[in-house]
């Protein structure tokens, strides 16, 4: 059985927390000790509150006097709601609460049905009960209520370098299990900002948010953590870092962001990356064939459908990076551009050269400049004031510089001829005859 604390300050919070699963269904009462219950079973908050503070002095030097208790028995232990009230009225008596107000429930939103007990650490005279080694004492006591009531032991969980990271059960234990996904993702993958940590938190379905703000004229800066669902909607209510762990803190999190900046090499998802959008005929594609190479890519889109953010996971190099860190055409806009708006898809391939077709010599003047071409490179020859183009055979795109891209099979895009001698006559014919033309008019 695993005992959890939670020493605050807002009795009125922990008795909502609490009402709130009374409300859904998913917990009840128990019990309680110098708390007047209702017959009806409906639990009235605000009377509740006035409840525990007949037993609480009027003014008093204890900033946090509320403990908020959870006793979890292990899955295997199916224990009757007597049993289960038992065993936290006696745990509180060995931590030296029995005396105190309290109310027990049971919650039964996950398949581990488990105890909530909220209570306070402050006498009627004011004077704060003993908190001295609480927790050390809370395990003590744990541990000999499993030997009497020959309950299953509590035993860690190791997370070992080859234990998988598994999507959020919904009906498993959240908390347990956002504090796993956080830990683990810490420990395996590289990230520089808040955008590419939840990237790959939303795989297993956790988000993280930073909470900012001022308290009593002190700023703070932290995270909080969410379950979602597969669509990202979500499903309980947020955890706070330090209720998972120091891992989890903003200070933790910064740190990572700060060291993965030395430790990032960006060449090895960026060659992958361009040898794929090489040849992906759609956005499916694209995915689908990202994910052969160990890839996955988080797409954000705004509500009418445009990409705004992408995000590449490279699980071989255990790296998360957005588009535009590998460059401006693997960039948001670039793959929303090529993937979804087709009319004004580039004709262009990062990094690899790409052919351009010539049309037949045979064709007149005009239809030979009725497609649309490529834009030239900044190195090559500006075209004449009259807008003409000049045709290529090929082009070597390239916006990358730091490394080569060759890619095996891919001959036929070999750098040729840059132009055609006779289309290129024909084309300065044009020229003078075009000027030419206005003289004849004066």
């Amino acid at each position: 059985m695993v005992a959890k604390i939670s020493i605050g300050s807002s009795l009125y919070g922990a008795l909502s927390y609490n009402g709130m699963k009374m409300n859904r269904d998913e917990g009840r009462v128990l019990g309680a000790n110098k708390i007047i219950l209702p017959a009806d079973g409906n639990i009235d908050i605000a009377r509740m509150v006035e409840n525990f503070n007949l037993f609480m002095p009027k003014m008093g030097r204890t900033k946090k006097p509320v403990l908020h208790i959870s006793l979890n028995p292990h899955p295997d232990d199916k224990l009757t709601e007597q049993q289960y009230e038992i065993i936290a009225r006696e745990y509180l008596d060995k931590l030296g609460f029995g005396g105190q107000p309290y109310i027990i429930y049971k919650h039964m939103d996950i398949d581990r049905h488990h105890i909530h007990i909220v209570t306070v650490n402050v006498n009627e005279q004011g004077k704060r009960l003993n908190q001295d080694f609480l927790f050390r004492r809370s395990k003590k006591i744990t541990t000999e209520l499993e030997e009497k009531y020959n309950l299953h032991k509590a035993q860690r969980e190791k997370i070992s370098p080859d234990m998988p990271i598994r999507r959020i059960d919904p009906a498993g234990d959240l908390k347990r299990q956002v504090a796993n996904t956080v830990k683990m993702v810490g420990m395996r993958y590289k990230f520089q900002t808040i955008g590419e940590y939840n990237a790959i938190l939303s795989l297993y379905n956790v988000r993280c948010e930073p909470t900012d703000g001022k308290v009593n004229g002190r700023e703070y800066h932290g995270l909080v953590y969410f379950a979602t669902d597969d669509s990202g909607k979500t499903i309980a209510m947020p955890f706070k870092a330090s209720r998972l762990g120091k891992f989890a803190s903003r200070t933790a999190i910064d740190g990572k962001f700060e060291r993965a900046k030395e430790k990032i090499d960006v060449a090895p998802t960026k060659r992958k990356v361009a040898d794929v959008i090489v040849h992906s005929t759609n956005k499916a594609d694209f995915i689908a064939k990202l994910k052969e190479r160990n890839i996955d890519v988080v797409l954000r889109y705004t509500e009418e459908g445009r990409i705004y953010g992408v995000t590449f996971i490279d699980h071989s190099t255990m790296t998360v990076l957005n588009g535009s860190r590998l460059g401006k055409e693997f960039s948001a806009n670039a793959i929303n551009e090529r993937f979804n708006n087709l009319a004004n898809a580039p004709t262009d391939t990062p990094d690899v050269a790409m052919p351009i077709v010539v049309p037949p010599i045979e064709q007149t003047y005009e239809d030979s400049h009725s497609d649309t071409t490529q834009e030239p490179e900044d190195n090559q020859q500006s075209q004449s004031t009259s807008g003409q183009q000049q045709s290529t055979v090929t082009q070597s795109v390239s916006n990358s510089g730091d490394y080569d891209l060759s890619i095996p099979g891919l001959d036929l895009f070999q750098q040729g001829q840059s132009f055609n001698p006779d289309e290129e006559e024909f084309r300065r014919r044009m020229q003078r005859k075009k000027k030419k033309g206005p003289r004849h008019r004066f």
